[in-house]
């Protein structure tokens, strides 16, 4: 591979620029798309290798902390891609092997630079007792998938879509499909409403959401409105209540309704679950109810790596009190024999585990179903979901 050094020490130094700029108060993605306006010198190539540097770098998390910046980019090249320049420029030995198995690489790095991957990912001994630790830990070198659940009816329609273009997908099962992270759906206008782009291990947890129809339900933050819609396509004839602290994530879930050709759900109301729910629901109780609280989100760190050198136990800590504050707001409205759907996208104990427990203990709940889904098998987010019912 003929390198050319000039560009080479041309990405570098647009990968310095980007990162110094970053101030870690704003998702990686969005703070790119900014830098990127801002510097409309830099051409395609180069906004596509600033973009690759810098994540690599990130997938590193909180590992080779004292290694100066140019050798740390050049390891995380190394681990995460078959092919670098800038490797085979600053270390011709180890870019030799760069199309070898990732676990060689890491290998090869542990006896070469002692990198050690217990010190990539933060708070590993909070982690769930169901993670295997190492296999999470590298899927972080790795980008996940782009995942799509296709509404009932046009299964067909989709695939053959993008078979007649000649895209490369996976079929997981006839109503997802997993496509190369980054691909652009919205090539597609003829598809739109057709199908939501949704991670695999979130669509999992439709089957923790059993219902009947004419039930009443709740989903108490919404958010995107992702399992909202997933819920209603399955179960159309269930009342939902949407409700979210945001009047403006409303309103963008209304917009997600009416691109997937859905009824937004009838009820919905703005509710802030650290306070007293009960000021605005009355004594109003609920079938089920779907709580996917805030969270540390970090089995989704494989997405926004940038958040792995950000946490501390004392996030931690605080996601959890807050976990538990909503939960025991939302609970008082769950009519008694029925489910809770409590959710998280992380993978500590803290946010899962131990919640639940708070709830049998203070609450009377036992435990139908729980699951930590691991995401990490199958290039995707992993998500913590159980199904309580309410005893008492």
């Amino acid at each position: 591979m003929a390198i050319n050094e000039k560009r080479v020490a041309q990405h570098f130094r647009n990968f310095e620029r980007a990162l110094s700029g970053y101030n870690y108060n704003e998702p990686l993605s969005r703070y790119l798309t900014r830098f990127f306006k801002e510097n409309k010198q830099m051409g395609s190539s180069d906004r596509k290798m600033t973009s690759r540097f810098i994540y690599n770098y990130f997938r590193l998390g909180n590992a080779l902390k004292d290694a100066n910046l140019l050798d740390k980019l050049c390891f995380a090249e190394y681990v995460c891609e078959v092919e670098s320049s800038l490797l085979a420029l600053h270390y011709p030995g180890l870019a030799e092997f760069s199309s070898e198995s990732l676990e060689y690489k890491l290998n090869h790095l542990q006896s070469k630079i002692n990198l050690d991957w217990k010190e990539v990912f933060p708070l590993l001994d909070h982690l769930s007792e169901s993670v295997e630790k190492e296999s999470f830990v590298r899927s972080h070198f790795v980008q996940p998938d782009l995942f799509i659940r296709i509404k009932r009816g046009n299964e067909l329609l989709v695939s053959s879509s993008l078979k007649e273009k000649g895209i490369a997908f996976k079929e997981l099962n006839p109503n997802t499909l997993a496509l190369p992270n980054g691909f652009r759906l919205q090539d597609f206008p003829k598809l739109e409403g057709k199908h939501e782009v949704q991670d695999l291990s979130s669509q999992k947890t439709i089957s923790f959401m059993e219902a009947s129809s004419a039930e009443k339900w709740w989903d108490a933050c919404a958010a995107s409105g992702g399992k909202a819609l997933m819920f209603l396509d399955k179960y159309p004839k269930v009342d939902l209540l949407v409700s979210d602290i945001r009047l403006s994530i409303l309103r963008n879930l209304n917009d997600r309704f009416d691109k997937a050709k859905l009824a937004s759900p009838k009820r919905q109301k703005v509710l802030d679950l650290t306070l007293d729910t009960t000021t605005i629901l009355g004594k109003e109780e609920f079938d089920g109810i779907i709580l996917d609280v805030p969270c540390s989100g970090s089995g989704t760190w494989g997405r926004t790596p940038e958040m792995i050198q950000q946490f501390s136990k004392q996030k931690l800590q605080e996601f959890s009190d807050l976990q538990k504050k909503i939960a025991s707001n939302v609970v008082k409205h769950l009519k008694i024999g029925k489910p809770l759907i409590y959710m998280t996208c992380s993978v500590y104990a803290d946010e899962n585990e131990q919640v639940v427990n708070y709830l049998i203990d203070q609450f009377g709940f036992k435990i139908e179903k729980m699951e930590l889904i691991k995401g990490y098998e199958n290039k995707a987010d992993s998500m913590f979901a159980a199904r309580l019912i309410r005893m008492r």
